[in-house]
């Protein structure tokens, strides 16, 4: 039984606890969870996963992420923009992807919405939202779930009319982004 601090892997290296009970985990974790994230279409994907994964297991979204870029059109806002009733008839059949029909809705909507604002609108407004300083998580326990940032995130998002947005979801995709470090501090994957 784990306390929370970082734990050996497979291969002997310390790592969060959470990204060891399965590979595609540990790879996630070790590659690219907390390493950021720039670009507006790299960024409404990571804002709609998190929003799919809302309720659910990250592991259900992760293993469906190839489902879900091949349905959303890769994730570039100006296609799925551009989606209607038809696609959204077929996202809703699809068992490459999670079928809920709000979730599948706020992201046609987010899209949308994103399609018009200026290029590079979505990452200057994620990033603004980076704390000025972040407490090293030495164990589990120490990680937030929501945060002052991610609550400001959320409503800035929020008011522009994006949809599935919440502060948890929020500070999932900071964390996910490399807004904020949350790897334990003994984790081999810390950056900084």
């Amino acid at each position: 039984m784990s306390d929370g601090t970082a734990l050996a892997g497979p291969d002997g290296a310390p790592r969060c606890p959470w990204a060891l009970s399965t590979p595609d985990y540990i790879t996630y974790h070790d590659e690219e969870w907390g390493r950021p994230v720039h670009g507006d279409d790299a960024l409404y994907e990571r804002l709609s996963l998190e929003a799919f994964q809302s309720g659910l297991s990250w592991i259900t979204i992760l293993r469906r992420r190839e489902g879900f870029r091949a349905a959303f059109a890769g994730f570039e806002i100006a296609k799925v923009a551009a989606f209607g009733e038809d696609d959204r008839d077929r996202l809703l059949l699809d068992p490459g992807i999670i079928r809920n029909r709000a979730k599948i809705d706020a992201t046609m909507a987010n899209a949308r919405v994103l399609a018009e604002w200026a290029p590079g609108e979505l990452d200057e407004l994620i990033w603004s939202h980076v704390p000025a300083s972040h407490a090293v998580p030495k164990t589990l326990g120490d990680v937030p779930a929501v945060t002052p940032e991610s609550t400001a995130l959320s409503k800035a998002l929020k008011k522009r009319g994006l949809r599935f947005v919440g502060p948890t979801t929020a500070y999932a995709l900071m964390q996910a982004c490399g807004l904020v470090d949350d790897h334990l501090e003994s984790c081999m994957a810390r950056r900084f």
